[in-house]
């Protein structure tokens, strides 16, 4: 079954937002540069690391916009003209990586580290509130 048809039936009302993020994940997926690892670190921490080797912290840039995480890598002219290869199997292009997060979700910090750049995202347990509820009495 197509994704975006589960959405479209009239039993499920105001869910043109999920459709819209499912989607975006859908496209999101195909992409494969850079390539990364989502490790789950216990108690609702996740942590995202991609490959970046030779990308610099300024020449990274990480956002998040309406429950989307954005990683940017941009890249100056990285050959130049007096580089000759023999075989180039290291990419040095920029890249835009996408992930949608959770409802609750928030980004704790990122790191740099020998090529691998770690994304740290957590799900802080909610604190509980406890209300009291007055009672009335029809008499008084």
């Amino acid at each position: 079954m197509n994704r975006s048809i589960l959405f479209d039936s009239p039993f499920l009302l105001g869910f043109e937002h999920t459709r819209g993020q499912i989607e975006r994940a859908a496209k999101t997926a195909a992409e494969s540069y850079p390539p990364y690892n989502v490790e789950d670190r216990g108690e609702g921490a996740l942590r995202i690391t991609l490959a970046v080797a030779g990308f610099t912290p300024d020449s990274l840039q990480i956002t998040l916009e309406d429950r989307q995480l954005t990683v940017a890598g941009k890249r100056e002219d990285a050959t130049r003209a007096e580089d000759a290869f023999l075989h180039r199997g290291i990419a040095s292009r920029g890249f835009i990586r996408t992930f949608i997060l959770a409802d609750g979700m928030v980004v704790e910090g990122a790191l740099l580290e020998h090529g691998l750049l770690h994304i740290d995202v957590a799900r802080p347990e909610p604190a509980r509130l406890v209300q009291r509820i007055p009672i009335r009495s029809a008499g008084a």
